[in-house]
């Protein structure tokens, strides 16, 4: 047993020994394996900073190259888009946009117009993708030249392209060439209106689609706006829109004849003779201007402008209406109104010119609106405020202008003033439908303007006024007769004139017993005239006288020679005075002829073998003599002062006297400016108003 476990011990102990001789020699393996491990660290110590380099320089050139090369592609995309824009622009340069072409080279400008919007968006955020690796490369020191290279090549071309965009501006032909088409399209398609055969149409709206510009040329027109407004470019347009159809209206007015427009203030008061002819004209042509050739102007600028903005087209048609004339008509209005002349007619004038303006006054609220127009409203409501103002002041003054006339001289002839004549006249104009509504109308207002209450029958009253002052001027002017025959006779015409006032407006407001009164006074003034001037001539040749003497032959001549020499002495005299109504001459003479001509036919009948050689008027020239007398000849109504309500009218004399005649004498200067047509409806229109003032039928004497 010991044995054995000896054997054991032995056993071990050689185990151990070989345990150790195997770690021996593994530990020396290892030991050198360290010692050649050492060796290699060593080495890739020392290698260790060239590669961390090499590595990082990788890495940048693998960062770099994922930035540079979406760059550049983008780069060179925006490159081959301005080359398009570059093709698409010489296209344009070389198109026609006229005509038919027109639409086809704004789509073309459109096409260009989005490349250069890419170009816009897109250039300037290329070049900050560019500029800024560049930056980065130079950073980090890259040295990479061919990267370096490419990156500033592409970034110098797009500086380039930016720069020339922005300084040459490709459009810019494009644009000159639209506004060269949309001037031609205007000139070619303007044609004056033709307003004076517009005066005689009825249908307005006929007459202004006819005038306007033909359809598919404002629709070549409106897309060229709408084209350059897209772009800020509209400048130009509207001044040429402006100029060519301001020219255009000027040709327009112009074929009316429109020089007293131009006339200064000093012209005016040296032509007041004509200066109704004017205002005639002035309130015609008004109309024609407004509801006609500014109608006409005011559509098209609302048509051809109303893609981009209604602002524009009334700004556009302000223009034209102040370029075209409208502020010359409303100058001269104010001429008219500060002209010198203040008679009566200048009132019915002013109030024709205030009928004209209230007519158009819907048509100037709605053309002549808004701010652009205020020029034009200010000088509209100035001139309304003068015509006013001119119309009553001489309203309130027209008794005072019929006073003013009471020192002149009544007719030598005894025939109707022509004042008398004038002032019935004008009052029945005054008191008719046509402008009593517009005086009404006018007193209202400046009432209102004083803040003072209308009182109906205001005109009534005036008009009472004017013909009680007419009444005292006949009073002393028949005073101023020596001879009271001729007085007599005078006061016949004038209350045989009022009389016959009876059916007029005049007569309606002067009342029944103020007409009767007057054809009272009529017979009463008749009757002292023939019993004056006739009566004492009858006796000379009358039976009775004779037969209370010796009826000799002597005495019997001497009869007939008195008989002749008065009746001489008395027509001679009496062949100048005039009746002015016919039916009261008739009346007159017939009343003579039955006084006169039976005692003569009975004074010859006895006594022609007594003077058979003085006989001198036979029956029968005497009663032709007395029936022809007191006949109208143009001679002056007026011999005195004519003042300010009547002015200044010549009269030339004729033997053969007619009505038309003695108002183509009377009014010479009105008659020449009418055509034959219009001046026959003025002549027809004058005799039946003065017809109407003289019917008269007189009672029995």
């Amino acid at each position: 047993m010991a044995k054995v476990e000896e054997e054991e011990s032995f056993q071990n102990l050689v185990s151990a020994r070989q345990l150790l001789e195997s770690s021996l020699q593994k530990s020396r393996a290892l030991a050198s394996a360290v010692d050649e491990t050492g060796l290699r660290l060593e080495m890739i110590s020392q290698r260790l900073p060239s590669l961390e380099a090499a590595a990082r320089s990788i890495i940048s050139l693998q960062k770099c190259a994922f930035h540079i090369d979406p760059a550049i592609a983008a780069a060179a995309a925006v490159l081959k888009v301005f080359h398009t824009a570059r093709e698409l622009q010489k296209s344009l340069l070389s198109y026609n946009c006229s005509d038919d072409h027109l639409f086809n080279y704004l789509s073309l400008m459109n096409r260009l117009q989005q490349v250069l919007r890419f170009l816009a968006d897109n250039c300037r955020l290329a070049i900050k993708w560019l500029e800024g690796i560049v930056e980065h490369m130079e950073d980090y020191a890259i040295t990479n030249d061919w990267y370096l290279s490419n990156v500033k090549k592409s970034l110098g071309i797009l500086q380039d392209l930016q720069a020339k965009e922005e300084s040459l501006g490709i459009l810019s032909a494009a644009f000159q060439k639209l506004e060269i088409e949309f001037k031609r399209l205007l000139m070619e398609n303007s044609v004056p209106l033709a307003l004076a055969s517009l005066a005689t149409t009825c249908n307005v709206e006929e007459a202004l689609n006819q005038s306007c510009l033909p359809a598919p040329t404002i629709q070549k027109l409106q897309a060229i706006l709408v084209r350059l407004n897209s772009n800020s470019q509209l400048g130009m347009c509207i001044s040429v829109y402006v100029d060519v159809r301001s020219s255009n209206a000027k040709r327009s007015l112009r074929a009316l004849g429109l020089d007293y427009l131009d006339m200064s203030i000093t012209k005016f008061d040296d032509e007041q003779g004509m200066e109704e002819d004017y205002i005639e004209k002035w309130s015609k042509h008004l109309v024609l201007a407004v509801k006609y050739l500014f109608e006409l102007e005011y559509r098209l600028c609302n048509e051809v402008f109303k893609k981009i903005g209604s602002d524009v087209g009334m700004s556009c048609f302000a223009k034209i209406a102040a370029q075209s004339g409208i502020l010359e008509f409303l100058q001269f209005g104010k001429h008219v109104t500060e002209s010198s002349n203040k008679d009566a007619i200048k009132m019915l004038k002013l109030l024709d010119m205030f009928a004209s303006l209230d007519n158009l006054r819907l048509d100037f609220n709605r053309l002549f609106r808004g701010e652009d127009c205020t020029e034009i409203q200010n000088q509209t409501r100035d001139l309304i405020r003068r015509i006013v103002d001119g119309a009553c002041q001489i309203f309130w003054q027209l008794p005072l202008q019929v006073e003013l006339q009471r020192g002149g001289s009544p007719p030598s002839d005894g025939s109707l003033p022509r004042l008398v004549s004038f002032v019935t006249s004008y009052c029945n104009q005054l008191l008719g439908d046509e402008y009593r509504p517009i005086m009404a109308q006018v007193l209202v207002i400046h009432h209102s303007w004083k803040q003072e209450s209308y009182e109906e029958g205001l005109i009534s009253y005036q008009v009472c006024k004017i013909m009680k002052a007419i009444g005292v001027n006949l009073d002393r002017w028949s005073k101023a007769y020596e001879d009271i025959s001729l007085s007599y006779l005078f006061m016949m015409n004038n209350h045989c004139h009022f009389c016959n006032l009876k059916g007029t407006k005049l007569g309606d407001v002067m009342g029944d017993s103020w007409l009767t009164a007057h054809g009272q006074y009529t017979d009463y003034y008749a009757a002292l005239y023939l019993r004056e001037s006739w009566g004492n001539l009858v006796t000379l040749v009358s039976q009775k006288s004779l037969q209370t003497s010796l009826a000799g032959q002597d005495l019997v001549k001497k009869r007939l020679k008195a008989f002749n020499d008065a009746f001489d002495e008395r027509y001679k005299k009496q062949s100048k005075w005039i009746i002015c109504n016919e039916n009261l001459r008739k009346k007159v003479c017939q009343h003579l002829e039955q006084a006169i001509l039976p005692v003569y036919q009975s004074y010859m009948q006895n006594y022609r073998p007594l003077v058979e050689q003085d006989v001198k008027y036979s029956v029968q020239n005497l009663e032709k003599l007395l029936s022809c007398m007191f006949q109208p000849t143009i001679t002056k109504y007026w011999g005195g002062n004519n003042g300010d309500l009547v002015g200044n009218v010549e009269y030339k004399s004729s033997a053969a006297w007619s009505l038309g005649n003695m108002l183509s004498a009377l009014f010479p200067q009105k008659l020449s400016k009418y055509g034959r047509t219009k001046r026959a409806q003025w002549m027809n229109r004058m005799k039946n108003s003065v017809t109407n003032q003289f019917r008269f039928s007189l009672t029995a004497i």
